[in-house]
C-alpha cells in the first residue's frame, strides 16, 4: 500500500490526545480528595508531605518488584526498601492500592512515553504499525516483573491499567483519523479500531508473558501480521463497512498443480 505524505499534525495529534487523558487518569484514579482550607496550614503541610512519601516508596516498590518477582508480598516490599510495613499501611490504605500507585508510575514514566514517541513517528504507515507494537512487547518483555505487578493484576490497579489502554486507545484513534482523513477515507470507525487493536495486542501480551513460547521478536512479528492485515483491509475499503462487506479480501487461490 503507498505512503502518501504524513500529515504534519498527525503526530502532534497523539500525542495532545494522550496529554488530555493523562490528566485526567491521574485526577479520576489516583489524586486523593483533599480539602483546600487555606486556613489550615498543618493539613496542607502534611498532604504535600504524603504525596512526596507515596512518590519515594512507590518508586522503591517499583524496585522492589524488579528483584523481588511480581508476588513479592507487603514484607518483603518492605524489607527492601528498608522500611517496615507499618510505613507502608501509613500511606497505602493495602496492597492494592500500592500497586495502583505504581501502576500509575509505570505507566506514565515508561510505557506511555515510549509507546506514544513510537506513534507519533513521522513514518510510513507500515514502519509505524510495526513500531508501536514492537516498542509495546519489548517494554514487557525487559520488564516483566513490573508489568505482571500492575498491568495483569485482577483487582486495585486494574481499574489504572484499563485507563491506560484507554489513553493509549485515544492516542491511536487520533493518528488513524488523522492518516486514513489524507486518504480522503471515512474515519467513522477509528475509534472502535483502535480499541480493538489495543485490546487484542495487550490481552495477547498477557498470555505471552505467563508463559512465553516464543522470542519477543517473533511475538511482535505476529502481532504485527494480524493488525497490519486489519489496517490494510480499512484503507482498501475507504474505511466503509458497507463497501468492505459488499467486497471482503479474499483468500489467495490455492495451488493444485501438483
Amino acid at each position: 500500500m503507498p505512503n502518501p505524505p504524513i500529515p504534519t499534525n498527525a503526530a502532534r495529534a497523539a500525542v495532545n490526545a494522550a496529554a488530555v487523558l493523562t490528566r485526567e487518569l491521574e485526577q479520576r484514579i489516583l489524586t486523593p480528595a483533599v480539602e483546600a482550607v487555606a486556613s489550615d496550614g498543618r493539613k496542607q503541610r502534611w498532604e504535600a508531605h504524603k504525596q512526596e512519601r507515596r512518590a519515594e516508596l512507590t518508586t522503591g516498590t517499583i524496585d522492589a518488584v524488579r528483584a523481588l518477582g511480581p508476588d513479592a508480598g507487603m514484607d518483603d516490599i518492605a524489607r527492601h526498601i528498608g522500611v517496615s510495613k507499618t510505613v507502608l499501611y501509613r500511606y497505602f490504605a493495602d496492597k492494592n492500592d500500592l500497586a495502583a500507585a505504581v501502576t500509575l508510575a509505570y505507566v506514565q514514566t515508561t510505557v506511555l512515553p515510549r509507546l506514544i514517541e513510537a506513534l507519533s513517528g513521522d513514518i510510513g504507515d507500515y514502519p509505524l504499525v510495526r513500531a508501536v507494537i514492537h516498542v509495546y512487547v519489548d517494554i514487557v518483555s525487559t520488564d516483566p516483573n513490573v508489568y505482571r505487578f500492575t498491568m495483569n493484576r485482577p483487582a486495585g490497579s486494574r481499574a489504572v491499567a484499563a485507563d491506560a489502554e484507554r489513553i493509549f486507545a485515544g492516542a491511536l484513534a487520533s493518528t488513524l483519523r488523522s492518516r486514513l482523513a489524507s486518504r480522503g477515507a471515512s474515519t467513522a470507525g477509528a475509534a472502535i479500531w483502535a480499541q480493538a487493536m489495543v485490546g487484542a495486542v495487550t490481552n495477547a501480551v498477557q498470555e505471552w508473558i505467563a508463559a512465553p513460547d516464543q522470542t519477543s521478536e517473533a511475538m511482535a512479528d505476529q502481532l504485527t501480521m494480524l493488525i497490519w492485515g486489519g489496517v490494510v483491509a480499512i484503507v482498501n475499503a475507504d474505511g466503509d463497512s458497507e463497501r468492505f462487506s459488499a467486497n471482503p479480501p479474499m483468500f489467495l487461490p490455492v495451488d493444485t498443480s501438483e
